[in-house]
This record gives structure tokens, C-alpha cells and sequence, in this order.
């Protein structure tokens, strides 16, 4: 009987565990994209006047592009 007690325990455990991993994760996740926004149209836009460019959409469409196949 007491292995059968261990192995529901050890069961328990990384169900438990799994799930708490699982949340945890999500969590984490959540506070980075809250502090780091993944970049939009109107972030490039910015960062292109900034710098002294003027973006047409066509340009910005194609640095959108390229940064999604980057990753």
C-alpha cells in the first residue's frame, strides 16, 4: 500500500506542478509584453521620422515583413 501512496503522490505532485509551471509562465509572459510591446506600424513610422526618413507605407509594410521573417 505505501508505494501505491508514493506513486499518487509523485502523480499529484507534477500535476500540480504543471499547472502551477503553467500559470506561472503565462504570468511572466504577460508582464513582458505589457514592458515590451511587440513593434507596430506606428512605432516604425516613429522611429523612421526620427530618424530623419520619411516612410511610405510600402517601405514600412516591407520592414514589418522582413522583421516577421527574421524571427
Amino acid at each position: 500500500m505505501n508505494l501505491g501512496l508514493a506513486i499518487l503522490f509523485i502523480a499529484i505532485g507534477v500535476l500540480i506542478g504543471a499547472v502551477g509551471g503553467f500559470f506561472l509562465a503565462r504570468k511572466y509572459m504577460q508582464d513582458y509584453l505589457k514592458k515590451n510591446p511587440p513593434i507596430n506600424e506606428d512605432m516604425l513610422r516613429t522611429m523612421m521620422m526620427s530618424m530623419g526618413q520619411k516612410p511610405s507605407e510600402k517601405k514600412i509594410r516591407q520592414m514589418l515583413q522582413q522583421m516577421k521573417n527574421q524571427k
